[in-house]
Parts: structure tokens; sequence; C-alpha cells
């Protein structure tokens, strides 16, 4: 069993980072299952990745492979101190997606076997 902690950093929508990181995550639970376990930590605008009733104009739906992720068993944790600076502390969340703490990141970082960013 490996456990994989993947930091998002970026926007959903306009730059593509957080959309790869989401790709790799969910491929790696669909191609390995109960071989790993994954944790996703977003940071800086990544965290809007985690707003709910996201309906964007063409493309993919960020929010709708959050869901997939976290349907698949993965733990979605949000940057606090990123969503007080953004305004989105009080906004619903997708469900699974919860509020955590750079201690949480710090704690999911020890316990990893790879930390990927994006």
């Amino acid at each position: 069993m490996q456990t994989l902690l993947f930091i998002l950093n970026h926007a959903p929508y306009g730059n593509e980072s957080s959309y790869n990181g989401l790709r790799l995550a969910t491929n790696l639970k669909e191609q390995h299952g109960d071989e790993v376990t994954i944790r996703l930590f977003l940071m800086s605008d990544a965290v809007t990745l985690a707003l709910s009733n996201q309906h964007p104009a063409e493309g993919y739906n960020a929010g709708e492979m959050l869901d997939l992720a976290i349907a698949q068993g993965a733990d979605v944790k949000l940057c606090k101190t990123c969503c007080d600076a953004r305004g989105i502390s009080e906004l619903p969340l997708i469900d699974g997606a919860e509020i955590g703490t750079l201690i949480e990141l710090s704690a999911w970082t020890l316990e990893a076997n790879k930390v990927i960013t994006f």
C-alpha cells in the first residue's frame, strides 16, 4: 500500500495544472485500486476546486473531477489560510471536502510515500 499526497496550487480553470493533478490522482486509483491511498491538499487558488455548483462554460468540470476522486476514496482538505484569504471559508463545498490546516498537511506529508505537486 502506498500513500500518495497531491498538493494542488493552481486555479481550476485557465491553467491545466490542477486538472492534470486530478487526472493523475483518479487514474492511479482506477489502475491500482486498493494498492494506493490518495490524499489531495488544495492550496492557493486551488481551494476554489472544491466549491460546489460549478458550471463552466466549456471543457472539463473541476468540481465533477474532484467528486470522482472523493467517490474513489480520496481524502480532500483545503488550506484554511488560503480559503480565508479568498473569502470562501463560509461558502458551500463539495461533499467530502473540508477545510484543513498546515498542521494536517505536515502530518500527511510525513505519512506519504510520495508527494506530488501541481
